[in-house]
């Protein structure tokens, strides 16, 4: 195992460090950059490039990840998409896929930045790229910054009064009894529109601050991430999961959001809502962690983000040394948050009403260390674009309820997606 060079600099200003990354991520093929803006005791910013190895699949993904892992020992970046449960659960899925891509890829970067305070700290098999590229950063200016100049047409993939009737039919099956909540999504999407996801990703970035925000480049693909959400993370063998369930817009004036964070945090459909999905999972954390580990650390916790508030919960679990990454996301994905209670059948539920794969959305992106440490966020808020095929989607959801009323999940759908929207702009 080849051992990495470490070097470390003072940061004089992170929100322009930010920009030169993304700048300097236009002549990179794969790059990532995992954004927390400030939120996370681990990093405020982790980003690796460049390409040492890779590995990608649709087919015992999760096995060939353990054994890429146990080769490399090293730093991973990368993504899961939601279809990677097909490996792990017998589900029937023959929707559209709208923007074709592997259930897992992961890779090997030749370097790695790690943002803590105003430390930044590289890592690299080469001790001259990390001057190097220091160097370049150095050099970027503002004037080489590019803005949007194409305007791009979101469609709807189902009308106001298709999502309504949908939306009715699934409130009469939980009425039967077949799940008790479903996450429903549909996307708006663009075909033969171009963007400049660079610039994208920093007018995202700078309109919501969310503590899981990422930028993704695998050589066309793109992912430009708001999520304020954390799938899982460990640390040791202390492990968390933080799920978000319950939304509300925040108010135009200092009256008007505290009535909204009122009427969210006394809501019964909201509040029913986080608790469904905390007993998910608690009992997924249940299948791999120590006897009597699983905590709910804490319940509808208020968050706070520029442009919503959010009801979001932790639940804290140990798991053995001895314990595979495979078994891990086996025991665990996809969230419960992206699905519904009970799992399986939401998940089944899913694919009968809504018309496309979800593909990235859904999934996860993050990385792991070489201790196997990690951090997955859950791939919402987001754009996922094709440069070659200049084919766009922005997927939104909700979690659906008996005491849902579709208009209002619909208006729910919209306030998630106004972000991307403007940031398309």
């Amino acid at each position: 195992m080849l051992e990495r060079f470490s070097k470390s600099y003072k940061l004089s200003n992170k929100e322009k460090f930010v920009e030169k990354l993304i700048n300097f991520s236009v002549d990179q093929d794969y790059f990532i950059l995992l954004n927390s803006n400030n939120n996370s005791d681990k990093y405020d910013l982790l980003c690796g490039y460049g390409i040492k190895s890779f590995i990608k699949s649709s087919e015992n993904s999760l096995t060939k990840l353990d054994n890429f892992f146990e080769l490399k020992k090293d730093w991973l970046f990368g993504y899961m998409t939601y279809d990677l449960r097909n490996e792990i659960e017998v589900l029937n899925d023959d929707n559209i896929d709208f923007i074709n891509m592997p259930n897992l890829y992961f890779f090997q970067p030749e370097i790695v930045w790690f943002v803590k305070g105003k430390i930044v700290t590289a890592l690299s098999f080469e001790k001259d790229l990390i001057d190097n590229d220091w160097k370049k950063f150095n050099e970027i200016s503002e004037k080489e910054k590019t803005e949007n100049s194409s305007i791009v047409k979101l469609n709807l993939r189902n009308s106001k009064s298709e999502y309504i009737n949908k939306v009715n039919k699934i409130k009469e099956r939980i009425f039967r009894g077949d799940c008790y909540e479903m996450n429903f999504c549909f996307d708006l999407f663009s075909e033969y529109d171009e963007i400049n996801p660079y610039d994208t990703y920093v007018k995202l970035n700078n309109y919501t601050k969310s503590p899981m925000s990422s930028f993704l480049k695998v050589n066309d693909l793109f992912l430009i991430s708001s999520s304020p959400e954390r799938f899982l993370s460990k640390n040791g063998e202390d492990i968390i999961s933080q799920p978000i369930k319950g939304t509300a817009k925040r108010g135009d004036s200092s009256e008007e959001d505290k009535k909204n964070i009122n009427e969210l945090l006394s809501s019964p459909k909201e509040l029913s809502e986080n608790h469904m999905i905390v007993d998910l999972v608690r009992n997924d954390l249940s299948r791999i962690a120590k006897k009597g580990s699983v905590k709910v650390k804490s319940l509808n916790t208020l968050k706070t983000f520029k442009r919503v508030h959010q009801l979001i919960s932790t639940i804290e679990a140990k798991v053995s040394s001895k314990l595979k990454l495979s078994e891990i996301l086996k025991g665990t994905f996809p969230m419960g948050s992206m699905t519904g209670a009970p799992k399986i059948e939401s998940m089944n539920i899913i694919d009968e009403f809504e018309s496309t794969k979800r593909g990235l959305y859904s999934g996860s992106v993050g990385y792991i260390n070489p201790e196997m440490d990690f951090d997955f966020n859950v791939v919402i808020r987001s754009i996922v674009y094709s440069s070659s095929n200049k084919m766009l989607t922005v997927n939104v959801g909700s979690a659906i309820t008996h005491k849902s009323i579709a208009e209002k999940e619909y208006e729910e759908c919209l306030v998630k997606a106004e972000p991307m929207i403007q940031s398309l702009k």
